[in-house]
């Protein structure tokens, strides 16, 4: 039973850095997206939100086998399929510890730049369209109703 706790352990620590490695490539993306904006690149942009919608995927995908290797541990340590990291880590063999804790962490904190950056990359590009549409209605005459 020791051995197998090891190796789910070992499993979520695996599961969980790649997590963390594609929440990165999502910063990058959304920082290389950002300055796309700024630069009022409308080609960069409009690749940058391809990227970030693959990117997207992989992330879910990644975050989906976290969610596996923590169900499975779980299993084995007798706990809800849904028990916390907080509630999990005391009971993991204690060489893991420090390294499951950090890097859940870090995954929290990296998430949470992630989301305020994808916040201030919906408003630039908001903020963009609306400058484009005035443009836009600037230069095309009114429709007129057809007598």
């Amino acid at each position: 039973m020791q051995a197998q706790v090891i190796q789910a352990t070992e499993r979520l620590l695996d599961a969980l850095r790649k997590e963390l490695h594609e929440c990165g490539a999502m910063l990058a993306l959304l920082d290389q997206q950002q300055q796309a904006v700024a630069g009022r690149s409308g080609d960069d942009v409009l690749r940058s939100v391809t990227a970030v919608n693959a990117q997207s995927a992989a992330v879910e995908q990644s975050r989906q086998l976290r969610e596996t290797c923590r169900g499975e541990l779980a299993r084995l340590l007798a706990q809800p399929a849904d028990v916390t990291f907080a509630a999990l880590i005391p009971q993991l063999p204690q060489k893991f510890r420090p390294a499951i804790d950090a890097t859940v962490r870090e995954n929290d904190q990296l998430i949470a730049r992630i989301r305020q950056r994808a916040r201030q990359n919906h408003l630039l590009i908001a903020r963009s369209l609306e400058v484009m549409q005035r443009v836009v209605n600037a230069f095309v005459p009114a429709q007129q109703p057809a007598p």
